[in-house]
């Protein structure tokens, strides 16, 4: 049993960071958290949290303050490009999980999260605008090169370090130094925000459309009081294509989240107007939209090395199929600490969490290159292009209901009835 109180640094104060971050404080470790950006602001889109990542920030004490700012989801929704319903899985409570699932603005989660830590942790132990360069062993401790916004360069010490920091993690970069850029499947991603009416029940997620062109929208906060409510949509776009499982070289990353544009989308989805949703209007009133290409990275054979481990996009970059990316996060970071709550040794806490988590997430990697759950939209846009007047002459709601209950499983889904 690991009863030592260890001091533990952090690189990257995204979600999976700073959750990491609560987890291991709430154990009794003392934890730093370097985050490159100089300021944190409520930057991003929306994201879905599924309910056992809900259940983790529960025990954190954060569901009150999540479900005031977030959208309970009450189903997931698929349906072809012209509207039509294919399945609806009920979702949370409903769904009969413990926890709900929640829609909501990435950027603010964020900052709830750094509040949360700088109030538990102390604000002296956030250290924004320094980014984790690289690292060192020297005997029991980790020795992290640092380097600040105003490019001074400074080193920190500490029992164990773990890399939070994203898809383009400097600390997987110095272990896996040939490993190149992220892998592109050829599809780029438009994802906008738009202040609209709320569709269907106000609570609803829906993916409609194929592997070729796929309209994603679910909204992310609570209706105001001018009956409007802030809606996340995504336009997924192939651009190219090379088969499922990526092996392009992604855009440079300068190109990474740039600002996008309307000619772009609207002559692939400007018409494709719902009886529930008019897709080009919510489009058009967009109050920000912004470009992305969906890559993924290659499952490692291992994350931990010597004292040091990753945690979130920094171990396991996925396709943004089934909720997965922050949810992932979220219980990287509740497996780490309670690992290290367990194991004998700091090297052995870090290897128990590695074997647990390690097969789960490549599994999901290789999952959503296959498209995930997506793949029930390709099954009838194969079979029925033009639309369909019964669901049941194109295909068997058996054999949809079995590929959810499939993937579900391999995510970690627990529902508990």
């Amino acid at each position: 049993m690991q009863d030592k109180a260890l001091d533990i640094l952090i690189a990257g104060g995204g979600i999976g960071g700073l959750t990491a971050a609560l987890a291991l404080q709430a154990r009794g470790h003392r934890v730093r958290v370097c985050e490159a950006t100089p300021q944190l602001k409520p930057l991003g889109v929306g994201i879905n949290l599924l309910p056992h990542a809900v259940a983790v920030l529960d025990g954190l004490g954060l569901l009150p303050a999540l479900q005031a700012m977030a959208v309970p989801t009450s189903a997931l929704v698929f349906a072809n490009r012209h509207g039509q319903a294919i399945y609806r899985d009920a979702r949370g409570l409903g769904g009969g999980y413990s926890h709900p699932q929640l829609s909501i603005h990435r950027g603010e989660l964020q900052l709830l999260l750094w509040r949360e830590a700088a109030e538990r942790l102390g604000e002296a132990r956030l250290l924004s605008g320094q980014r984790v360069l690289a690292a060192r062993t020297e005997g029991e401790r980790v020795v992290a090169q640092l380097q600040a916004s105003d490019g001074s360069h400074s080193e920190l010490s500490a029992d164990l370090l773990i890399g939070a920091d994203g898809i383009h993690s400097a600390l997987r970069r110095q272990f896996y130094p040939d490993e190149g850029a992220p892998r592109w499947n050829g599809m780029m991603m438009w994802r906008g925000t738009s202040r609209a009416r709320p569709f269907l029940d106000g609570r609803t997620m829906v993916q409609a459309g194929h592997r070729r062109a796929k309209f994603v929208v679910y909204p992310i906060a609570p209706v105001a009081e001018d009956g409007l409510q802030l809606i996340n949509w995504i336009c997924d776009r192939r651009l190219r294509e090379d088969g499922f499982g990526g092996g392009l070289s992604a855009p440079s990353r300068e190109d990474w989240s740039k600002p996008g544009s309307l000619d772009d989308l609207l002559p692939t989805f400007g018409s494709w107007h719902f009886d529930w949703l008019d897709v080009p209007a919510l489009i058009r009133s967009a109050t920000q939209l912004l470009e992305w290409p969906m890559v993924d990275r290659d499952p490692l054979p291992r994350w931990r090395h010597g004292r040091i481990t990753l945690l979130g996009d920094a171990a396991h970059p996925m396709y943004p199929i089934g909720s997965n990316g922050a949810t992932q996060a979220i219980l990287d970071a509740d497996c780490l600490a309670q690992a290290l709550q367990q194991g004998a040794t700091p090297e052995a806490a870090l290897d128990a969490y590695e074997a647990q988590r390690l097969p789960m997430c490549a599994r999901i990697v290789e999952m959503n290159r296959q498209e995930g759950l997506d793949a029930i939209l390709d099954l009838v846009e194969e079979r029925a292009p033009a639309g369909f007047k019964r669901l049941e002459d194109v295909i068997d709601p058996a054999e949809i209901d079995a590929l959810v209950r499939r993937y579900k499983a391999a995510a970690g889904h627990q529902q508990t009835r």
